[in-house]
């Protein structure tokens, strides 16, 4: 039997989120409940669960403040946060899991799954998701990758290009790293093109910083910083040279 602990300031969520772990997690006994950091503070000096559930925006504060006076637990962390694009992107860059409130009983099921297994993510994760969450409109300095057997954070800027390698992406950095992770290429795109990165072709997501050239010939193609080349689609063709335009006015 597994125990839990719910983070929640709100009343409906929190009991929402209660009976449908009593419902279909018989596995997991909730232990207490909290609505604010100072309840969970006190109930955490006391008791730690297996699973803590926590709500990232409490009345009194955050989910940080809570994991602050507790650097040392040992409680698996499910991050329980509302609908929000500026959320999903802090969590995406910190490779941290979440569940996203109003939650289908499945996603909750998959995040149970997931943080029985789950090591604790890294201080510098949780600062990357901290960071992220608490300036949504400034450009992330870190991203947490990905690959099969552990989580490398990178800087943005140190990221020359991607590359599709099936439903998987090769990251390509300026120390001539390559790092592979198992997410595609349009998970990057979508996450990256607010930041200066653009999809110029189906394989690849380049850096604009990374970029000297725009070569015409041999169908068109991107000579990049490194002595690179990358091609670049027909379709893509005037969205390049209008965006290199811009860059150099």
């Amino acid at each position: 039997m597994l125990t839990a602990i719910i983070v929640e300031d709100m009343k409906d969520a929190m009991e929402l989120l209660k009976s449908d772990i009593e419902t279909h997690h018989s596995e997991i006994k909730i232990i207490d409940t909290a609505k604010s950091v100072i309840e969970a503070a006190k109930i955490l000096q006391k008791k730690q669960p297996d699973i803590l559930f926590l709500d990232i925006m409490l009345g009194d504060g955050t989910g940080f403040d809570v994991l602050e006076i507790f650097p040392n637990l040992t409680s698996k962390i499910i991050f329980v946060t509302a609908s929000d694009e500026f959320a999903i992107k802090a969590f995406k860059f910190a490779a941290i899991d979440y569940v996203l409130k109003p939650y289908a009983h499945d996603e909750l099921s998959q995040a149970i799954e997931r943080a029985k297994q789950q090591i604790q993510p890294s201080k510098e994760r949780l600062n990357i998701l901290k960071e992220t969450l608490s300036a949504p409109e400034k450009k992330p300095d870190k991203i947490s990758l990905h690959t099969l057997d552990k989580i490398i954070i990178v800087n943005l800027d140190d990221i020359i290009r991607c590359e599709s390698d099936s439903n998987n992406t090769m990251f390509h950095l300026q120390d001539k790293r390559k790092i592979f992770v198992t997410k595609t290429l349009k998970y990057f795109s979508d996450m990256l093109k607010p930041y200066g990165f653009l999809r110029i072709h189906q394989s690849h997501l380049v850096n604009l910083q990374c970029i000297s050239a725009f070569i015409k010939t041999d169908g068109g193609y991107l000579m990049l910083k490194n002595g690179e080349n990358v091609p670049v689609s027909v379709r893509k063709k005037t969205e390049v040279i209008d965006i290199l335009d811009q860059m150099h006015r």
